[in-house]
């Protein structure tokens, strides 16, 4: 059987711990505008992209240097017919020493094609999964600041505009 979730990997040269307080670091990653902390098990953060996407997550799993593990245990998309999509989904990150360098394999268990969201979900992480390999490897990410990152998010922002000013 396929594996259908999404996943995505890379490698770099620094070492797990590292890439694990990397990690731990959402706002240096993925949002600056995430409120609450990912760095222990029993954390709770909460992750929001203007009107169009907010969600609540709870760090579940950290195995030192080899494993992270959220639960999303709320989730809203405003241009999706079912708007809790993730809810109940797993982002899990890997970590293994493979010869000189650290391979992460991020997971998000439960993203799969069937979801309406998932082009748009797949283009998200594809972006912020790159920006945590930058802040890995130069100490400085791409993190979201508040506008929108990607062309999906692009076109929803406009789309949206447009239903707006039509309405």
């Amino acid at each position: 059987m396929t594996d259908r979730n999404f996943t995505i990997r890379f490698t770099v040269d620094q070492s797990p711990e590292t890439v694990v307080a990397a990690i731990n670091n959402v706002r240096g990653w993925w949002s600056h505008g995430i409120v609450g902390n990912a760095d222990r098990v029993g954390a709770r953060f909460t992750y929001a992209a203007l009107d169009l996407h907010r969600c609540d997550l709870a760090v579940t799993e950290m195995v030192p240097g080899k494993k992270i593990a959220w639960l999303v245990l709320d989730n809203y998309f405003s241009f999706t017919r079912d708007t809790t999509e993730w809810t109940g989904t797993s982002m899990v990150f890997e970590i293994a020493r493979i010869g000189d360098q650290t391979e992460v394999r991020f997971t998000h268990v439960g993203l799969v094609p069937d979801y309406e969201c998932y082009d748009i979900c797949h283009d998200g992480w594809t972006t912020y999964i790159q920006s945590l390999g930058q802040l890995i490897t130069t100490g400085k990410g791409n993190p979201n600041i508040g506008e929108p990152m990607t062309d999906t998010e692009v076109a929803l922002v406009q789309a949206r505009a447009g239903a707006l000013t039509a309405g």
